[in-house]
Parts: C-alpha cells; sequence; structure tokens
C-alpha cells in the first residue's frame, strides 16, 4: 500500500539536518510496516529492534551511553554490521524504554551518521512527560489512518485519484466521476483508516470480517488503558471512551461529564482524560471565542468536543453493524453528521500540522464546526452530512467576524464550487482541501 508519509521519510533521509526520528500515532495504524517498507526501499539492509518481543535488549542501553559499544552489542543480535548511511537502525516499542530514548541523544550528538528511526505504542502518553526525551535532540513525524485518497490508491482507483489529483478549477465534477466517488466513500466509512482493515477489503472482498478486525483493535485500546500508572483511572478511561458516540450523537457535540457519569466533575475526570488526548485514540478540539489569529489565544480551554480517530472505529465502538451504511438516507445522517464531522476532521488533521478549534456566538445560537489557522488565515469550516447546504452560522460567523478571514469552506455532498468567498468542497475531496483552498486563494479571494 502506499502511504504518504512515505515521502516524508525520504525527505528525512535526505536532510543534512536529520536527527533519530520518532513516529507517533495511533496503536495498529501502520508504524512498523512503514518503516520496514522504508528500510526495504530505501536503505541496504534493515536492523530491526523491539523491546517488547525481545526486553533482553534493553540491557544493552542500561550501563552505557557510548554509542559504539550500544552498536557492537547490536551487531551481535542481527548478525551483519551496521553501517554508517546504508543501515537503518529500528527501534520498535520503546515507549517503556526511557534509557532508549535518552540514548536518542547520544546517536544526534556523537552518531549522526547513523539513521535511526523509532516507533511504539502509547508514544503520545510517554512523550507527554517532560523527562522523557531530549528535547531537540530528535525528529518527530505523526502518523495517520490512511485516507481516502489512500483507500483509493490501496483499492486500485487510480482514475479517480489521477482525475482529482489534477483538478485545478472549480467546475462541477462529473456525474462520471460523482458517483464512484460517493460510493467509495461510503465503503471508507465502512472500512476507515486502519491498514488491516483496508488490506483485508482489498485482498478479501469480504466486508463480514472488517467488523471483527475493528473490534479486536477497539479491545486491544482498551488493554492499553489498564496501563495507565494509576489503577483508578482505568474505569473513568473507559467510561469516557464508550460515551463519545453519545456524545457526538447530540445535537451539541461538546463534551459533557455528565453523560460519562451522573454528577461527574471535571476535576474527577481531567487525568483519565488528558491521558486518552495523548493516547491519540481521541482528538480534542477546543472553543474559540473569536476566530482571529493566533487561535491558541482566543481558545476556551473549559469547553471542548471529543472526536474517535478514525470514522470506522467510531462506528464500531456505536456497535453500528457495517449494513447500517449500505443505505445513503442512513449513511450521512446517522448521528446526526457525527461520522461526517469524523471524517472530515481525520482528513484535515493529516492535511494540515495544526490542531483545529471550533466557534461559537457568545449566546450559543451559532455554531461552526472548525477552524482552521493556516497561511497566516483563519478559514471557518462547516460540515453538512447530506445536499442541504443551508449555513447560517457560515453567514452568521462572516457578519460578526468578517474582517478576520478571506474564505469560508463548506463540506457536503453537493457538487464542487466557489461562491464568492464560500468554497463548498464535496466531502469525497477533503484530501484535496489544501489543493482547492490555495486554488481559490489564488483567485484573488480575499484580497483587497
Amino acid at each position: 500500500m502506499k502511504r504518504n508519509a512515505m515521502q516524508s521519510l525520504i525527505a528525512w533521509k535526505k536532510s543534512p539536518y536529520r536527527k533519530p526520528l520518532i513516529l507517533q500515532g495511533i496503536r495498529q495504524v501502520g508504524k512498523t510496516w512503514l518503516l520496514k517498507e522504508f528500510g526495504r526501499r530505501e536503505y541496504e539492509q534493515v536492523a530491526y529492534f523491539n523491546f517488547d518481543e525481545h526486553p533482553e535488549y534493553l540491557q544493552f542501553f542500561a550501563s552505557t551511553k557510548d554509542i559504539v559499544r550500544i552498536l557492537d552489542n547490536l551487531q551481535f543480535i542481527v548478525g551483519f554490521p551496521i553501517t554508517k548511511g546504508t543501515t537503518l537502525i529500528i527501534f520498535d516499542e520503546i515507549q517503556d524504554a526511557p534509557n532508549v530514548l535518552n540514548a536518542l541523544k547520544y546517536f544526534h550528538e556523537k552518531g549522526k551518521a547513523y539513521h535511526v528511526a523509532c516507533a511504539g505504542s502509547l508514544l503520545g502518553v510517554t512523550l507527554s512527560k517532560p523527562s522523557s526525551f531530549p528535547v531537540g535532540q530528535v525528529d518527530f513525524l505523526k502518523i495517520h489512518p490512511m485516507t481516502f485518497r489512500e483507500m483509493l490508491q490501496a483499492d486500485k482507483e487510480k482514475v479517480l485519484v489521477g482525475y482529482l489529483d489534477a483538478k485545478l478549477d472549480f467546475d462541477p465534477i462529473p456525474e462520471a466521476f460523482f458517483t464512484p466517488l460517493v460510493e467509495n466513500l461510503k465503503k471508507y466509512f465502512l472500512l476507515g483508516g486502519m491498514p488491516e482493515a483496508v488490506a483485508r477489503w482489498v485482498n478479501e472482498r469480504d466486508s463480514g470480517q472488517i467488523d471483527s478486525i475493528l473490534w479486536s483493535i477497539i479491545q486491544a485500546y482498551e488493554r492499553d488503558f489498564a496501563k495507565h500508572p494509576e489503577p483508578r483511572e482505568y474505569p473513568k478511561l473507559i467510561k469516557i471512551w464508550h460515551s463519545l458516540p453519545s456524545q457526538l450523537a447530540k445535537e451539541n457535540k461538546k463534551f459533557f461529564y455528565q453523560l460519562v457519569r451522573q454528577g461527574a466533575r471535571a476535576r474527577e475526570y481531567e487525568d483519565a482524560l488528558h491521558w486518552l488526548v495523548s493516547s491519540e485514540v481521541v482528538t480534542k478540539v477546543s472553543r474559540c471565542t473569536k476566530p482571529s489569529q493566533p487561535l491558541s489565544a482566543y481558545e476556551d480551554l473549559s469547553a471542548f468536543k471529543l472526536y474517535v480517530a478514525d470514522v470506522a472505529l467510531l462506528r464500531r465502538l456505536a456497535q453500528l453493524d457495517n449494513s447500517s451504511f449500505l443505505h445513503p438516507s442512513q449513511l450521512f445522517t446517522e448521528f446526526k453528521g457525527a461520522f461526517t464531522e469524523t471524517y472530515i476532521l481525520q482528513s484535515l488533521s493529516a492535511s494540515f500540522p495544526v490542531p483545529l478549534r471550533y466557534w461559537t456566538s457568545s449566546d450559543n445560537r451559532y455554531e461552526v464546526d472548525f477552524l482552521l489557522q493556516y497561511k497566516n488565515l483563519v478559514i471557518p469550516i462547516e460540515v453538512k452530512a447530506n445536499t442541504n447546504i443551508s449555513s447560517t452560522s457560515l453567514k452568521v460567523i462572516k457578519r460578526l467576524h468578517g474582517e478576520d478571514f478571506p474564505l469560508r469552506v463548506r463540506y457536503s455532498l453537493q457538487n464542487l464550487t466557489l461562491d464568492e468567498d464560500v468554497l463548498n468542497i464535496p466531502l469525497f475531496m477533503a484530501d484535496w482541501s489544501e489543493q482547492l483552498i490555495n486554488l481559490a486563494l489564488e483567485q484573488g479571494i480575499g484580497k483587497a
């Protein structure tokens, strides 16, 4: 399968400023496969070390910080010389290996010619601790679930991908492309972006296997919750996690602790919530009181939404059978757009390296689903689950804060249009958002 992150890995290899690399991302998102495939393609040999399968390897890092001694020991394990520039060294499952993380500093300082890349589950939790790694001594690369575009490529839909890649105007998408793209989007809502589920569909064409794969992934996440250092937090993690479908089913998707447990208070659950966000199985989207840059200056930390990291995992967590998604009338209206918002957030998170926020008016009557800070601009985004594109909130935010942004974006099942400063992007083109936004800006949108 082709992953967009492969180009980032190649750029890392070629960079004269390369540091040891840490891949971040949720469990089973394909980090290990990606590093091994990268090594297979770009290096003469790969020296792979998994510290979960072989905890005895940790002893090589416990008694010394000398990378020559460390590498001498590792070479005995792999049975071949680890050479500068031609061997990719992979340290896997390093989340519980503080000495390995600390050793990355010395690889950077005294062994820059060695190419070292690391991965592990729950690395977000590990790295959220101030002493977990040497600041400034490593590079980071976030690995997201497979995007809709990547799923199309894996499913041999090269014509559809090629057409959208080459789209450099706002002419409507012809029906010959529009209809199959909508059908493939329904498939993506069913499969999601977890590589095992996508690969099973591509290879077997059996949708019945998908739900068991997704459920196994969810169970693996829940087993990870037990790794919280405080055992009393585990029930809170589970309760927050299982409350997410009901949280997102509301018209107002703001997170309410009362839906976790009757009478629950924020201070009781804030540690569990922080752990979940750090684990990256959920994404936190905070409210902004004003849609101006920098958005962080106007962030209301007491109001936020929580989204599951993958749209199909949300479906499975809600215990919706895949047959629920075979009917167009249900696909884009279940949970009043919760799936569609999750999908859009998933796509934008993979495309733009900035956290998204959302906006509500001071009286809470109007809400814009997301705010994107891009190229010194703030772009309000509204998500519509079907062809109904009435955008009262987009009109209100323009009236109240029109001077603060040049372009408004709406995702829907309507065709591609640019109507003055409102760009309507079909849901299936979410992965091409940056291409379309740049095109709109180049045509003079927002210029005085």
